[in-house]
């Protein structure tokens, strides 16, 4: 069931894609033949003016057929171009270029639109203790804070922000992206105030105020992973781990990433019952792309929401977009230089689970996702491989350049190249969450 509703999620994805390139094409004049959802035979559709939109077979993928297209693209069908001016190919090349780049653009425009949309209907969820005044409840043991904070100060000012809540504490972070330090009057459990300089590197990975008040409730058990190959559960609340009591869920993964791979005892409780769990951490991709231990889980965060106005809704929605931009342009570069290996990669089949299980988890998780995978669509359109849109704009670049177009021939080679490619990386990524699958079955 989560397949199929995974499916449907990326079929929409899908849709918005392919309706860029429809759009921008009618906008140059040039007839569009085919919309449709999936590959292969034809299923069912309807006939509009000139334009057939179906539904093929094969729900993994869509194309739009231009009349005249190249007939090196892979979805041009069988008519060569006439010359016709209402053809593909009677197109200047910028034009051509800008079909080509439409699809990948309006990926990255929908998540602005998607998220907006749903903040200003909604108002913007947000974890309930960004609402808690900074209080100091644990403490990493190679922390900055180790130096001069200590548990149960209360935060009295950040850097001059009198009474600071964990949202503003967060706020005067990101002012300090690189690091730097920060002047925190705190006052002690016996009334004593203190004033420290608390000095960081990098607030994403270092808990200058120690660890925030996240209960360690396990809500995200991804399958496949040790925590999963484990037994543990959705709804586990985790007590222990390796005889280290574990109050809060950042400590927990922080001991998880300082395990070095151990297998380590983890002990819960469940429906009130208490038992203990083995779980080896295997090195992962952390969401920045980082190397670190992880057992694929994911806490239970208490949500709360607060209403948005439409500007700020559409800013919040943009800053958003932008930040999955910038994690999923990172992700590409670690993997180009091999920092991220092809075996954290997920095929159809991961992401329609993962979209599957995130419409159990409410709206607001499924709006994220679908905005997540629209934006790792459209950049990974971009890429200058052949068959993908970004390798179409690269050869229109080269022949525009060299004021003639490339041979037929030439172009099918390269086009067979890039195809040979991205099936092999297909059909080696499923495999792996097939094998995934298979894993936590047995």
């Amino acid at each position: 069931m989560n397949i199929l509703i995974g499916l449907i999620v990326l079929g929409v994805i899908i849709l918005v894609h392919e309706w860029g390139h429809f759009i921008v094409a009618r906008l140059f004049g040039v007839r569009v033949d085919v919309f449709s959802i999936g590959f292969g035979p034809r299923l069912f559709g309807v006939k509009r003016g000139d334009t057939d939109w179906r539904f093929s077979a094969l729900p993994l993928g869509g194309y739009v057929r231009m009349a005249g297209q190249d007939l090196t693209d892979i979805d041009s069908g069988d008519a060569k171009p006439t010359g016709a001016p209402d053809e593909l190919m009677s197109k200047t090349r910028w034009q051509r270029a800008l079909i080509s780049f439409a699809g990948p653009a309006i990926n990255l425009l929908f998540p602005i639109v998607l998220l907006g949309t749903y903040l200003v209907i909604a108002g913007e969820p947000y974890p309930s203790y960004l609402d808690k005044p900074v209080s100091i409840v644990g403490i990493p043991s190679q922390s900055a804070a180790a130096s001069g904070l200590e548990v149960g100060d209360k935060i009295i000012a950040i850097n001059g922000v009198q009474n600071p809540t964990w949202r503003d504490a967060y706020h005067v972070l990101e002012s300090n992206p690189s690091g730097g330090t920060l002047k925190v009057q705190a006052e002690a459990p016996d009334g004593t105030s203190h004033e420290r300089n608390v000095s960081f590197k990098n607030a994403t990975d270092e808990y200058p105020f120690g660890f925030p008040p996240i209960s360690p409730k396990v809500l995200q058990v991804i399958p496949g992973r040790p925590a999963a190959a484990a037994g543990m559960k959705d709804g586990d609340l985790i007590r222990s781990l390796n005889g280290q009591k574990i109050d809060y869920w950042d400590q927990f993964v922080y001991a998880i990433h300082k395990s070095q791979g151990q297998t380590l005892p983890v002990e819960i409780s469940r429906n009130g019952q208490s038992l203990t769990l083995s779980v080896t951490p295997i090195i992962g991709a952390a969401q920045t792309g980082d190397k670190v231990y992880q057992i694929g889980i994911g806490p239970d965060v208490q949500v709360s929401r607060r209403s948005l106005g439409v500007v700020d809704s559409f800013k919040s929605a943009y800053t958003q977009t932008a930040s999955f931009v910038y994690e999923t342009v990172g992700v590409v570069v670690k993997l180009v230089t091999g920092r991220v290996s092809v075996r954290d990669l997920q095929s159809v089949v991961g992401i329609s689970r993962a979209a599957g299980e995130a419409v159990t988890f409410g709206p607001s998780a499924t709006i994220l996702f679908m905005a997540l995978i629209s934006v790792n669509l459209g950049i990974l359109n971009l890429l200058p491989i052949p068959i993908l849109d970004g390798g179409h704009i690269v050869l229109l670049t080269l022949e525009g350049l060299r004021r003639r177009d490339f041979s037929l021939a030439f172009k099918e080679r390269l086009i067979q190249v890039g195809l040979v490619f991205l099936l092999v990386l297909i059909v080696y990524v499923t495999y792996n969450d097939v094998a995934r699958i298979f894993t936590r079955h047995s």
